[in-house]
C-alpha cells in the first residue's frame, strides 16, 4: 500500500495502488465507484491484513457494530500511514475503545435535531431553511459522526424518512427557501434517484436554492462522473458542501472530481471539524485551506466537534480553534479563512466564535486591533454621537 508519509502534504498525490489485498487491481475496477463500495474494509480481519492495530483500536473495532459501523473505501484506506498509530487519517475512520467511554457532557443528539423534526427526516431549526435527511448510509463512517445514533444502521435509532410527508410539509411552508440534503450521504444515491428528489424540490416554487452536504468527493471520488455533474447542473442554483479535515485527503483523484463539479457550475464549500491529533494545528489547517482554494473550494466552516457520545478523545479545545483563526486571518487570503462555529448543544444552532478584534466600543468610537496586534480607533459618525 502506498502512503504519503514522507511526502509534503501540500502536494496533490495519487494513491492508486498496484495491489489491493495482495491482488493486482485493474484500473477500470479501481476507478469504479461500485468496486470501491464492494471492496470497503468493514471488519477486523481486513484491517489486520494491512495494519498493526493498537490494543485500543482492536477493542474499538470489535465493539463498533454496537454504535457506528466501520466502513472504509480502498481509496481512503490508502491514505493511512500503516506505521503511525496517530496518523490523522487513521484517527478519523478506525474505531477506538474510547468510543465506549461515558462522559456526562456528551449527548446522543447534540444538535437537538430530533426535537426540531416536524415530519420524519426533516429538521426545521432555522426560519427559512431545512435539513432533509435523505439516507442513513455513507461510503465511509467518520468516528465523530454527529448522527451516529441513526447513521450506518447499527445505532440506537433508525432513520425512517417519510419523503412524501417532507414534500407536503415544504409545499405548505412558503417561508422555506433553502433545502440542504444530507444524511448519511445523498451522493450514494444513483443519479436517477437523486435527480428525482431534486426535481420534486425544484417543483416547489418558493424554494430558491438547494444544497447537498457530502463527503463522497473525499471518500469516493470515483463517484464524481460527468453524468452526475451534468445532472446537478440542471438544478441550479445548487451548492455542494464537502467535508475535508486534513490536506492529505486532497489527492489528485479528489481534485479531478472537484474540478469536474466546478467546471459544471456547482459552487463548492468545505466544512471541517476541529479534531484533536488531526487538524488542531495552524500549519495543518493552513495547508488544508490553501489546497482547497487550489481545488476551487471555499473554506466555509470550521466546526467545534459536537458533543457526540464517545468523542472525547477526538475533541480539541475551543481555544485551539480560536488560535487557528487568529493565525489565518491576515496571514493568508480572506477566501481561505473559514468561520469557526460551535453548534450550540441541545439545538441552539451555529454560533460564530472569533478572536477578540473589538477591544472597546462606546458612543464615540470603536477600538479595534489587527492581525499584527496593532490597535486602531474608528470614530462613530457625528450624527450618531449627538
Amino acid at each position: 500500500m502506498r502512503t504519503s508519509t514522507s511526502l509534503p502534504e501540500k502536494e496533490f498525490l495519487s494513491h492508486a495502488p498496484g495491489f489491493w489485498f495482495d491482488q493486482q487491481i485493474p484500473a477500470h475496477d479501481w476507478n469504479s465507484a461500485a468496486w470501491q463500495l464492494r471492496s470497503r474494509v468493514t471488519n477486523l480481519a481486513q484491517l489486520e491484513r494491512h495494519l498493526t492495530l493498537t490494543d485500543e483500536e482492536r477493542a474499538g473495532v470489535l465493539l463498533s457494530g454496537k454504535k457506528l459501523a466501520m466502513a472504509i473505501t480502498p481509496h481512503y484506506f490508502n491514505l493511512i500511514d500503516p506505521e503511525d498509530p496517530e496518523c490523522p487519517i487513521r484517527r478519523q475512520v478506525i474505531p477506538r475503545i474510547e468510543e465506549t467511554w461515558e462522559d456526562p457532557d456528551e449527548m446522543a443528539d447534540p444538535c437537538g435535531e430530533d426535537s426540531h423534526m416536524p415530519v420524519p427526516g426533516l429538521v426545521h431549526r432555522y426560519p427559512d431553511r431545512v435539513l432533509f435527511l435523505v439516507t442513513d448510509r455513507c461510503a465511509s463512517y467518520c468516528r465523530y459522526c454527529t448522527r451516529s445514533r441513526v447513521v450506518s444502521g447499527v445505532g440506537e435509532q433508525e432513520l425512517h424518512t417519510d419523503y412524501e410527508a417532507v414534500f407536503r410539509y415544504l409545499e405548505k411552508h412558503d417561508e422555506v427557501r433553502d433545502v440542504l440534503l444530507s444524511g448519511g450521504d445523498p451522493l450514494l444515491f444513483s443519479d436517477a434517484k437523486l435527480e428525482a428528489i431534486l426535481k420534486r424540490l425544484r417543483s416547489i416554487k418558493h424554494i430558491e436554492f438547494l444544497r447537498i452536504g457530502s463527503r463522497i468527493p473525499i471518500f469516493l471520488p470515483q463517484r464524481i462522473t460527468p453524468a452526475l455533474c451534468q445532472m446537478l447542473q440542471r438544478y441550479q442554483p445548487l451548492w455542494l458542501s464537502i467535508h475535508t479535515n486534513h490536506p492529505r485527503e486532497l489527492t489528485t483523484e479528489v481534485k479531478t472530481g472537484l474540478d469536474l463539479l466546478a467546471n459544471h457550475g456547482v459552487p463548492l464549500g468545505n466544512q471541517s471539524v476541529l479534531l484533536r491529533g488531526v487538524n488542531d494545528n495552524v500549519e495543518v489547517m493552513k495547508a488544508l485551506v490553501h489546497k482547497l482554494l487550489m481545488c476551487r473550494v471555499r473554506p466555509y466552516y470550521l466546526y467545534q466537534c459536537d458533543l457526540i457520545q464517545g468523542s472525547s478523545h477526538l475533541r480539541a479545545s475551543v481555544s485551539a480553534g480560536i488560535e487557528i483563526i487568529e493565525n489565518l486571518r491576515g496571514h493568508t487570503t480572506g477566501y481561505g479563512v473559514p468561520q469557526f462555529v460551535i453548534d450550540a448543544p441541545g439545538g441552539g444552532g451555529k454560533v460564530p466564535v472569533n478572536p477578540d478584534y473589538v477591544l472597546l466600543r462606546d458612543e464615540q468610537r470603536t477600538l479595534i486591533r489587527n492581525f499584527e496586534g496593532r490597535t486602531f480607533e474608528y470614530p462613530e459618525p457625528a450624527m450618531v454621537r449627538r
